[in-house]
C-alpha cells in the first residue's frame, strides 16, 4: 500500500483545527483540481462526500465516507469506489510552542494529513481515457501530482486557520512508490 503523510504545526487550539477540517465543503478553496464537493449526511460517521476532480484531460468523482470521529483528535475516512484507499486528519496538541513560533502564538498543535492507497486496486474502467493513453501511464503521472496537492492543501489550510500566510514547514513522511 502506498502512503502520503504531510504534517505541520498550526498555531491554533486543537478544537479549532478539528472543527475547521470537518468542513469538507470548503476544500475546493485548497486544490485547483477539486471542483466541487457534495455532502450526503451531517458530517457524522456514515456521511458520504462526492469530490469532483479535474486534472489534465480527466474528470473523476471520488466518493468517500467518514468512518470514525474522535474530536478533537482525528477524522477518519475511506474511498468507497474504484480504489482501495483511506486516510485521516490527525491533530495533536503540543505541550510547548516550537522555537520558531510566531511572536503572538499562544498555543500550537501538530496536524497530519494521511492517505493510504493501493494503486493496483484502481479500477481502470472508472476513467474515460483519451485514445492511446494507458491507465498505468496516467497512474504514474498522477502520483507526484497527488503528493504536490497534499502539500498545497495543508499550506492553504494553515493560512486560513491562522488568518495569515506564513512560511510553513511541511514534513513529507512517506511518498508513494515511484515518486
Amino acid at each position: 500500500m502506498d502512503e502520503i503523510v504531510v504534517t505541520t504545526v498550526v498555531y491554533v487550539p486543537p478544537e479549532e483545527a478539528y472543527d475547521f477540517l470537518m468542513d469538507f465543503s470548503t476544500y475546493t478553496r485548497y486544490s485547483k483540481h477539486l471542483k466541487e464537493v457534495r455532502t450526503h449526511g451531517d458530517g457524522s460517521p456514515g456521511t458520504e462526500y462526492e469530490f469532483r476532480l479535474a486534472w489534465w484531460k480527466l474528470t473523476y468523482t471520488a466518493r468517500s465516507e467518514v468512518t470514525e470521529l474522535t474530536p478533537p483528535e482525528r477524522i477518519d475516512w475511506k474511498i468507497t469506489k474504484d480504489i482501495d484507499a483511506h486516510g485521516c486528519w490527525r491533530i495533536e496538541e503540543l505541550d510547548d510552542l516550537p522555537d520558531d513560533a510566531p511572536a503572538d502564538a499562544e498555543t500550537a498543535c501538530r496536524v497530519w494529513f494521511e492517505i493510504r492507497f493501493d494503486a493496483d486496486s484502481a479500477n481502470s474502467n472508472a476513467l474515460d481515457l483519451p485514445r492511446f493513453i494507458s491507465f498505468d501511464r496516467v497512474l504514474d503521472k498522477v502520483k507526484p501530482v497527488v503528493v504536490k496537492e497534499a502539500e498545497h492543501i495543508v499550506e492553504r489550510i494553515v493560512a486560513d486557520l491562522e488568518g495569515r500566510r506564513r512560511p510553513v514547514e511541511l514534513t513529507i513522511e512517506d511518498k508513494p512508490s515511484g515518486v
